[in-house]
């Protein structure tokens, strides 16, 4: 059958890790002896196993989850989010907290993707919109760019994502370090920053590229609900900015942890 549609030699053969011996061991000696040829196929690829809660999928076990049944749980992009930080040979456990570990993973992503775009509504126009690099922006310029070498060697190593993604993690974390650090930020920088990120998560399928910065968002009558509710963010952090100014001269403590809390748990759960 191999033969009669592939031709007499396939590049690449795929199976579950468990068919690598004897199944395909099988299939090179019953094919090479019947085409004569030296060499069947030029690449295998054994995927891993998908178990369930540590268990093996099996209908049998009765832990048999489609993907329609993974969807009214979880968005496909959170499902992406999972399978990029497994390998594709290794194995890989569908679970409750696995796929709380990939909602978090997504909301990490989409806070930064805000940032951004919260940063880029206040950039100017002409020549003014442009910052001279200061050693902050040098070192964030570097981590961008030692992070692109990393996503770009893991991706030729037999499809590391798992790799690639700690990698785009560890730059959104720089950009946060750089955020602080900087009460004026390069605005420019940190929208190549987000959009690089985006740029590899669109490769992965994460991200469907209606536009060039994080996460599509469709509101009524097709708008962004977050272009929507951009105006009221930027006000709220405005307020938040001056208030805790105010709150450093007065030394009140109190009301620091009081703008954490607005910016960590109220606004994230009002987004959700």
């Amino acid at each position: 059958m191999a033969d009669a549609i592939c031709g007499g030699k396939l590049d690449i053969h795929s199976g579950g890790e468990d068919l690598l011996f004897p199944h395909h061991d099988n299939e090179i000696l019953q094919a090479e002896s019947y085409s004569s040829s030296p060499q069947w196929v030029n690449y295998f690829i054994h995927t891993g196993h998908l178990s369930i809660e540590g268990c093996k999928m099996s209908k049998s076990l009765k832990n048999f989850i489609t993907i329609q049944d993974a969807l009214k749980k979880n968005t496909g992009r959170q499902l992406r989010l999972h399978f990029l930080q497994h390998s594709w040979h290794g194995g890989l456990d569908y679970s409750e907290s696995a796929m709380s570990e990939a909602v978090t993973t997504e909301k990490y992503f989409n806070d930064f993707f805000l940032l951004v775009k919260y940063h880029r509504s206040q950039l100017g126009e002409g020549i003014s919109s442009f910052q001279k690099f200061t050693e902050p922006e040098l070192k964030l310029t570097s981590s961008l760019q030692t992070c692109q070498l990393t996503v770009h060697a893991a991706l030729c190593d037999s499809f590391d994502t798992p790799t690639a993604m700690r990698a785009l993690k560890s730059l959104v974390s720089d950009a946060y370090t750089y955020l602080t650090a900087k009460k004026t930020p390069n605005i420019r920088l940190l929208v190549k920053v987000g959009a690089y990120v985006s740029e590899i998560l669109s490769v992965f399928g994460v991200i469907n590229r209606q536009e060039a910065i994080g996460f599509a968002a469709a509101g009524e009558g097709g708008a962004s609900s977050e272009e929507a509710a951009l105006p009221f963010v930027r006000v709220l952090s405005q307020f938040r900015d001056e208030v805790r100014s105010s709150a450093r001269e007065l030394k009140a403590g109190s009301i620091l942890q009081s703008c954490d809390n607005l910016r960590d748990n109220v606004l994230p759960e009002l987004r959700s």
